[in-house]
């Protein structure tokens, strides 16, 4: 083979043509069909895998639920169709992902009780006990509100439910949560709180009219951040865990979506949501299950003996933070995914400005439930745990009118209360709804 020539020109060369040009350029070609058709299999059987597998992927069930009778039909959407209309002429129509969660259950409902149409959608995973979602769902049904089991990655999904609905809102609270799980399941974080994120703004802005968006951020943006309490203006890119990464990407991705298609956006900084029907992974959840099984409980201290504290905000307070920022989102401004002119970004604090030392929520407990607990106090592990939040919301107070009014002994009294009417030894009352 000869050399190639140094270009007499800039950006010109020449080539002598050469049997072993030739041949190399066929067995290029050769390997480049091999591994497409190699490439174009592997998406095939990532996409089509065959129904038997024994664990299938929640975007898989979600797919092939779509092709059964329950997601089409005239029942299928008459259902979709009343759940989701207002009673009042002026009443919202909300898609609400993550229904079945805690505080999607309680902000369904509260919608429903005002007049507002209320469609839900929840995969109903197993990142926690399903039968508590299933409770969920049995309770907000009872109410009228339509729960579609689904993925939010499901696109045929959304299609379908946006063909059915113009929504004029979204309360996108479906996402994986925890800081800790992040370290055994980091890929559905990705899944959950980014593609499923982007698998909603999608539709969104698509849709025709683009509905107004609510979503679920977090305290956990602030992730390193010292300075308290923490403000819509500080710094958050020191994230201590995957979770508040994800969370963070969440913010980024909304900014370009308000940017680029007009979507109005409004994001939700909640702060340690505790109260009935809540999570069991949460600490207050599972320290009232394990003081009463008379288990230890673990105390986390910060370095040099330091003080872990949290600022514990009670899900009515929640609620009302959601509907006020419902009510004062302004339309979005574009239309079949094109912005015509600028659109409303936000972000808020919810929290309740009075953090409070884990080991004061135990002693509470303590007393609520008459049972001494066996403390077991170790250092803050490097799970992604911070030492403390706090929240400044006087963003907040000023905009939506959120003004938090319990305090944690009162909410922690409403939590016992419901705990104990739920469970016995732990597990479900039979009698309970």
């Amino acid at each position: 083979m000869k050399h190639i020539d140094s270009p007499s020109t800039p950006g010109k060369f020449k080539m002598e043509k050469s049997p072993y040009n030739r041949l190399r350029l066929q067995s290029s070609i050769a390997k480049l069909t091999f591994w497409s058709f190699v490439f174009l299999g592997l998406i095939f059987v990532f996409f089509y895998r065959s129904p038997s597998s024994s664990n299938p992927a929640p975007s898989d069930l979600s797919r092939r639920s779509l092709r059964t009778s329950s997601y089409g039909g005239p029942n299928f959407e008459k259902r979709v169709r009343q759940s989701a209309k207002p009673r009042s002429r002026h009443g919202m129509s909300v898609l609400v992902t993550g229904a079945a969660g805690f505080v999607g259950t309680h902000v369904s409902a509260a919608l429903k009780r005002r007049g507002d149409g209320v469609l839900g959608l929840d995969n109903f995973n197993s990142y926690y006990d399903p039968s508590l979602k299933r409770a969920r769902q049995a309770l907000l049904e009872r109410s009228g509100v339509y729960i579609v089991e689904g993925d939010i990655n499901n696109g045929a999904l959304l299609a379908k439910l946006f063909d059915i609905v113009p929504f004029t809102h979204v309360m996108h609270l479906a996402a994986q949560a925890g800081v800790r799980y992040a370290m055994e399941n980091p890929s559905s974080y990705v899944h959950s709180n980014i593609a499923g994120l982007v698998s909603v703004l999608e539709f969104c802005k698509n849709a025709n009219p683009q509905p107004a968006i609510v979503w679920a951020s977090s305290s956990s943006v602030y992730g390193l951040n010292t300075k308290v309490p923490f403000s819509e203006r500080d710094r958050t890119d020191q994230p201590a865990s995957l979770y508040a990464a994800t969370k963070k990407a969440g913010e980024e991705i909304a900014h370009t979506y308000n940017h680029i298609y007009g979507l109005s956006l409004t994001g939700l900084r909640f702060f340690t949501v505790y109260g009935p029907w809540g999570r069991p992974d949460m600490a207050y959840f599972f320290f009232t299950r394990d003081i009463l099984k008379g288990k230890s409980i673990p105390i986390f201290e910060a370095p040099n003996h330091g003080t872990v504290a949290r600022d514990f905000t009670f899900i009515e307070d929640i609620v009302k933070g959601c509907l006020g920022a419902l009510d004062t989102a302004e339309k979005s401004t574009g239309s079949g995914g094109k912005k015509k002119g600028p659109a409303q970004l936000r972000v808020f604090n919810l929290g309740n400005t009075s953090p409070v030392p884990v080991g004061d929520l135990v002693s509470i407990l303590e007393k609520l439930l008459k049972v001494k607990a066996k403390r077991l106090v170790m250092k803050l592990p490097r799970n992604g745990d911070v030492p403390f939040t706090h929240a400044n919301i006087s963003l907040a107070e000023r905009e939506l009118g959120y003004k938090p009014t319990t305090d944690l002994q009162s909410g922690l009294k409403k939590f016992v209360q419901w705990y104990l009417s739920y469970y016995v030894d732990g597990k479900k009352k039979k009698s309970a709804q």
